[in-house]
């Protein structure tokens, strides 16, 4: 398999995002499940795995703790800070330097390593002056607890604030063909300054693998059910623009789930997708798709197809939206 450059590191084009094991989609899978979902990634070739102290309140780290930390040299291992449970056991945006500090130290901690070799500031905090946080971030890589620093969710112009205090390895945020916000400023940000951009949610969150026909049977607690995107008169319409993507994928002796990835890694050689599943067949179908090899005539059909003039709804609702920094289409 071939690899790609995240920071100082190599690793495989898609990574695997461990969000879903612990937390967001509904129920999680039993501790067994999500052991043979681990191991099983790596035994596969993912050599990419992202957490954080926020999935599962701790329990999403712990996990790769207790299953990996004998392989830990098979992979690069991405968490983040920044977005967490507080003392009063509610979620909380905090980017104060002291708090990274504590909260680099709970991740150590639950990860059983020595080091964590990427770590991002999962959301950044208004409140806290960018250049203060990514300078605790500084500290952490100079005390040798992290190896790169990144960001998630923020704008070209925050990048850069951060970038002048210290190199930026790697920024994340949602991107697919449904999603497709970074196109306006932040990839040719990263582009710019070296950095690699790792698209979380790639598959729109199930919808682009074509298997999420009905959102009525979305469990009352996953997070889903408060996305705009995924109400049922939205989602209605957006499984219409399907059909046409699938004779696309046909055409390209592709499943959706191998199409949609396949675009991404196409859209540039610094963007590592990292699909999160339960599923152990998902899990093989996702890293499949650096197998497959996207024609100029299909990339220029879903271009067409699905894009943000055509899918209906806003990705987050108000109240989330607000708490994050990235450009957004209107």
């Amino acid at each position: 398999m071939n690899t790609r450059k995240l920071g100082s590191f190599e690793c495989s084009p898609i990574g695997l995002g461990c969000m879903s094991l612990s937390h967001a989609y509904g129920t999680p899978p039993s501790e067994k499940a999500a052991e043979q979902i681990l191991l099983q990634a790596l035994d596969l070739g993912y050599s990419m795995l992202d957490t954080a102290a926020l999935y599962g309140f701790g329990n999403n780290e712990t996990l790769l703790g207790k299953v990996l930390k004998g392989r830990r040299n098979e992979f690069v291992l991405a968490s983040k800070c920044g977005m967490f449970k507080n003392d009063a056991g509610v979620r909380e945006i905090n980017g104060r330097p002291e708090v990274i500090t504590k909260t680099c130290e709970d991740s150590l901690r639950r990860l059983q390593t020595d080091v964590i070799d990427l770590y991002y500031l999962h959301r950044w905090d208004r409140n806290v002056l960018i250049e203060d946080s990514v300078g605790a971030l500084s500290d952490l890589v100079a005390a040798g607890k992290i190896r790169e620093i990144g960001l998630s969710e923020v704008s070209a112009d925050t990048l850069r604030k951060a970038h002048k205090v210290h190199p930026i390895a790697a920024v994340q945020t949602e991107y697919s063909l449904w999603t497709r916000n970074p196109e306006i400023a932040i990839l040719a940000a990263c582009r710019e300054l070296g950095a690699s951009f790792v698209a979380f949610s790639p598959l729109a969150r199930a919808f682009l693998t074509g298997k999420l026909k009905d959102v009525s049977v979305l469990e009352a607690k996953d997070i889903r059910r408060g996305m705009p995107r995924f109400s049922p008169e939205n989602y209605a319409q957006n499984l219409q623009l399907l059909d046409q993507v699938e004779k696309v994928a046909k055409a390209e002796n592709m499943t959706l789930t191998q199409l949609s990835l396949a675009w991404l890694l196409a859209q540039g050689d610094n963007i590592i997708p990292i699909p999160g599943t339960t599923n152990l067949d998902h899990l093989k179908e996702n890293i499949s798709a650096v197998e497959c090899s996207l024609s100029a005539e299909a990339s220029a059909q879903l271009d067409q197809l699905i894009n943000q003039q055509t899918v209906v709804g806003h990705r987050y609702n108000p109240a989330t939206q607000a708490e994050i920094d990235t450009e957004e289409f209107c």
